[in-house]
C-alpha cells in the first residue's frame, strides 16, 4: 500500500481537491487497494471544516466529491506514516521540510513536480479570488494527479 498526504495551509481549498481527484484517478486505473490519499493543512484554522463551499461547487461540477471530507492539521506522524507528502507551493514544502525528521525528508515533495502539461511549481491558492481560481486548481489537480498515478501505476 502506498500512502499519499497532500498538504495545503488549511486543508480547505487545494489539498482537498488534489485528494478528490486522486481518489476518482486511483478508482479510474484500477488501483483502488494499492494507493490510499489524504489531505491536511500546515495549519489548524479550519480543522474539522468542510472543504470550502467554493471548491466543492467547483469539485462538483468535474464529477468529484468532497462533501465527506474534513480538514485537518499536518502532525508529526504523518511524515513516518506516508510514503509521499506533497505541497501544493513552495511555502508548504519549506514548513513540511523544517519540520520533518531528516529519516523522511526524501518523502516530501511538490505536487507540481508531477505535471505533465503546466509548468508550475505551485498550486495557486483561491481562497481570496474569483470563481475561476477554484476552476485553476483543478486543472493543475488533474493533470499533476494524472502524471502522478502514471509514475505509480509504471512503479508497480
Amino acid at each position: 500500500m502506498t500512502k499519499i498526504l497532500f498538504v495545503c495551509t488549511g486543508n480547505i481549498c487545494r489539498s482537498p481537491t488534489a485528494e478528490g481527484v486522486a481518489r476518482h484517478a486511483i478508482r479510474a486505473a484500477g488501483l483502488e487497494g494499492l494507493i490510499e490519499v489524504e489531505s491536511a493543512g500546515t495549519h489548524g484554522y479550519h480543522v474539522g471544516e468542510a472543504p470550502d463551499p467554493r471548491t466543492r461547487k467547483a469539485a462538483e461540477k468535474r464529477g468529484y466529491d468532497l462533501s465527506t471530507l474534513r480538514a485537518r492539521k499536518l502532525e508529526p506522524a504523518d511524515f513516518e506514516a506516508f510514503d509521499l507528502l506533497l505541497a501544493m507551493d513552495i511555502g508548504h514544502l519549506e514548513i513540511m521540510k523544517r519540520n520533518c525528521p531528516d529519516e523522511h525528508r526524501a518523502k516530501v515533495r511538490l505536487f507540481m513536480s508531477y505535471a505533465r502539461r503546466f509548468k508550475a511549481d505551485e498550486v495557486p491558492d483561491p481562497y481570496y479570488g474569483s470563481e475561476r481560481g477554484f476552476d485553476l486548481v483543478l486543472d493543475y489537480c488533474e493533470d499533476a494527479v494524472g502524471g502522478l498515478v502514471d509514475v505509480l501505476r509504471s512503479s508497480r
